[in-house]
């Protein structure tokens, strides 16, 4: 499936207004009925986390995080039945997940005779029955449930899809008789940061040498492509990427596969014997093609990648 820039900001537009909840995603459904769920809800996520990092300071401010408290508070005292703090999340258009950290660790200042530690907070929302206070708990509990965004439960869900289509990846590079190093194999030999599998005998894809495979369980817009370029791509060694639309017989949801070259300079790009990464290679060139508008392709957005031939 296609999905076009234009499309894709139709989808990024309504999603100004739309609160991070179920309900909003199957009303996100019924407007866009040619999209697949896992395109909307990939996108839903991907723009209600931008918005998330612009408010997130003022929800933190300890007047915001006092008031939160309070209210909390004055909820539960009326009925600690109710989803008090989904209610409160959604009504300050906060992550439900987000809310409860902040209220959960105002809770443990107030209760115990030391502040308490990131890895205490996390072990309790990844699991809510380890928090003293049994109403606390399942406030917590319903918050984590019910955001589609954030929380142990997402990262859970996203770690298990990336992995899944890791697997499947690896899978077709066998079907296909390709000879590759994965990402353990290469932490082996000691490289420190790898992509997903590196090719031992490059393959030539639309006229371009690929060296190595990285994937990603994310819908590839255009601020994530920059940013992975950026704290990842850019340390491959010395390469051009170009962004084109790709249609590989592997797709699969929630699926996008950066592809790039590694070619030493001064030798045959298909029978090189420098191995990965090789200091000799050619000069980085840090401009992207701009024939090749992002994002193009979902669930598949492949990134084919050439050196500049230049020291």
């Amino acid at each position: 499936m296609i999905l076009t820039k234009a499309q894709y900001d139709e989808i990024a537009q309504c999603l100004v207004s739309v609160p991070p909840t179920r309900q909003s995603l199957r009303k996100l459904k019924q407007r866009f009925p040619s999209q697949s769920q896992a395109t909307l809800l990939s996108i839903f996520s991907q723009e209600y986390q931008k918005h998330i990092k612009r408010t997130h300071a003022k929800h933190h401010t300890s007047e915001a995080i006092e008031s939160y408290y309070q209210r909390y508070l004055n909820g539960v005292g009326r009925n600690g039945a109710a989803p008090v703090l989904l209610d409160l999340a959604n009504e300050v258009d906060y992550a439900p997940s987000l809310m409860a950290r902040i209220i959960l660790e105002r809770f443990l200042q107030e209760h115990e005779e030391t502040p308490p530690s990131k890895s205490v907070i996390n072990s309790m929302l990844r699991d809510p029955s380890q928090i003293p206070d049994g109403v606390l708990a399942n406030q917590v509990y319903q918050c984590i449930v019910n955001d589609c965004c954030y929380g142990p439960l997402v990262d859970c869900i996203k770690h298990a899809i990336g992995h899944e289509h890791e697997v499947l990846l690896r899978d077709l590079l066998l079907e296909k008789s390709l000879s590759f190093l994965d990402e353990d194999q290469l932490r082996a030999k000691g490289y420190d940061k790898t992509p997903d599998f590196i090719l031992q005998v490059p393959v030539a894809v639309e006229g371009h040498i690929i060296h190595w495979i990285e994937s990603k369980a994310s819908f590839g817009d255009e601020c994530s492509h920059h940013a992975y370029l950026h704290d990842q791509f850019w340390s491959y060694w010395n390469r051009k990427i170009c962004i084109k639309n790709s249609q590989p017989p592997w797709r699969s949801r929630l699926h996008m596969t950066m592809v790039a070259s590694l070619v030493p300079l001064h030798s045959s790009p298909l029978l090189s014997s420098y191995p990965w990464p090789n200091p000799t290679c050619g000069k980085l060139s840090s401009t992207l093609h701009s024939a090749h508008p992002v994002p193009c392709t979902f669930p598949q957005i492949t990134a084919l990648g050439h050196l500049s031939g230049q020291r």
